[in-house]
């Protein structure tokens, strides 16, 4: 199947950037973005996008109304493309089972049950995009089928994101790999490649892995898992740094110039943030717990308590050091998302210091030049 339309369901985080620099570098193919919410879609066609990202701006500037185009018209979208990604939001469950540590799978079931409604006969890919749990897509595959119409087919893949906030337009143009899974039957290995063919008009084939869908799901957990298990260890040096007189910024280039080991992710901070991380750890917690493999889902966990420890003594330190009490003291706080070059706040390490300051009576002052007042508010 040669790739002539892509419909992207969910115009955030990933969808937006993802399928921008796609219509960048693909001018012979039309993308589309759709989302329920009219006011992101009216962001996405405004001159001040609804996120921040480097060079983003630019790539939709160069394409938007060209090849690619944001729009609330699902159901036109959806019969129109040959590929459609979904990549919608999946929470942490707030409540039920697996409250705190599952995904919360609503949309994805809602896009699926969306997708099969609609198309009413041929062809179509759907590629999962969204953080999922691993078998997510044979959830998306089971819905499908049990609402396929005669002439109508669906070959389900998983596409996972590995971007960074601050530079993922430099990671969509310059990836270290794209990974792609699919079922091992024919029709499985043919949608692999349609997708790969996309991919391939700027990246080297070398760099596109193709696994089963189950390893792809999981390649997702285990890289994030293993990301946010380095800022919880080098976080934790630093604590018996402080006890001992070491300087943590010497251990860890010491550490880093092991070629084994490598300096990234190596700089001890208040803690990891982001939507990804502790998301991706807990649901890795839950799966092994579903698994029946609590002593594995215990060694995961201490990633983010650890990472919860980092937070709360850092607000303590600064009590500590303002003798004892911040009653009625103002404090600045420069900073507010979660990293720089993103407005993203979500998982903050400044939202869990600043809950602490303010429960010991601080008053804050805060600034962040890329977050909005309404949602530090």
């Amino acid at each position: 199947m040669v790739i002539k339309k892509i419909c992207c369901i969910g115009a955030g985080y990933v969808g937006g950037p993802t399928c921008s620099v796609i219509a960048y570098k693909c001018p012979d193919i039309v993308v589309t973005v759709v989302d329920l919410s009219q006011q992101r879609i009216d962001q996405w066609n405004s001159s001040k996008l609804p996120i921040f990202e480097p060079s983003l701006e630019d790539v939709v500037r160069q394409c938007r109304g060209k090849n690619l185009f944001f729009s609330t018209d699902i159901v036109t979208a959806i019969k129109e493309a040959d590929l459609i990604f979904i990549s919608v939001n999946t929470p942490t469950k707030t409540f039920g089972v697996g409250k705190g540590r599952a995904p919360d799978l609503k949309y994805i079931e809602a896009a699926a049950r969306n997708i099969a409604d609609v198309v009413k006969v041929g062809s179509k890919i759907i590629v999962e995009k969204s953080t999922v749990p691993v078998r997510a897509a044979e959830s998306i595959t089971n819905i499908l089928h049990a609402n396929t119409r005669p002439g109508t087919t669906f070959q389900v893949l998983s596409n996972p994101e590995f971007l960074a906030e601050g530079s993922a337009i430099c990671d969509l143009l310059n990836p270290d790999r794209v990974l792609i899974g699919g079922d091992s039957t024919a029709d499985g290995r043919a949608a692999v490649d349609a997708l790969a063919s996309v991919y391939e008009h700027w990246i080297p084939k070398e760099r596109i892995i193709k696994t089963n869908t189950w390893s792809s799901e999981l390649s997702k957990l285990a890289a994030n898992a293993f990301l946010a298990q380095r800022i919880s260890s080098i976080n934790a040096m630093s604590v018996i740094c402080e006890a001992t007189g070491a300087n943590v910024s010497e251990v860890a280039h010491a550490v880093g110039m092991d070629s084994r080991i490598g300096p990234k992710f190596l700089q001890a901070s208040v803690g990891f943030g982001g939507s990804c991380f502790q998301k991706d750890v807990l649901n890795l917690v839950y799966l092994c717990e579903s698994l029946n493999l609590p002593e594995v889902a215990i060694y995961w966990q201490q990633v983010i308590d650890m990472n919860d420890y980092q937070r709360r003594r850092f607000a303590n330190r600064i009590v500590e050091g303002l003798f004892n009490t911040v009653t009625d003291k103002k404090i600045a706080l420069l900073g507010f998302a979660f990293k720089k070059n993103t407005a993203d706040t979500r998982e903050s390490a400044s939202i869990y210091v600043s809950k602490y300051l303010m429960e010991e009576g601080a008053r804050l002052n805060i600034y962040d030049p890329k977050v909005e007042r309404e949602q530090m508010m």
